[in-house]
């Protein structure tokens, strides 16, 4: 079973963006005002989301249609 791995990697990619937005977002209501924002730990955090996103893709995605997996 062969992979199209161009098309994997821009789909999981796009998956991890929205992943780490998603958890920089859901970081941000932590903190009193936009001042005291530890951005430090909101940039840290929706990297690993990223990083984890991409790990899960591996298994498989199901924005890639059957015919886009294989050659």
């Amino acid at each position: 079973m062969k992979r199209d791995w161009g098309a994997w990697l821009y789909r999981a990619g796009i998956r991890a963006v929205k992943t780490a937005a998603q958890t920089a977002v859901a970081l941000l209501p932590a903190a009193a005002s936009i001042t005291e924002v530890d951005w430090k730990v909101v940039a840290g955090t929706a990297a690993l989301a990223a990083v984890a996103s991409l790990l899960t893709s591996l298994a498989g995605l199901p924005e890639l249609e059957e015919g886009e997996m294989h050659d």
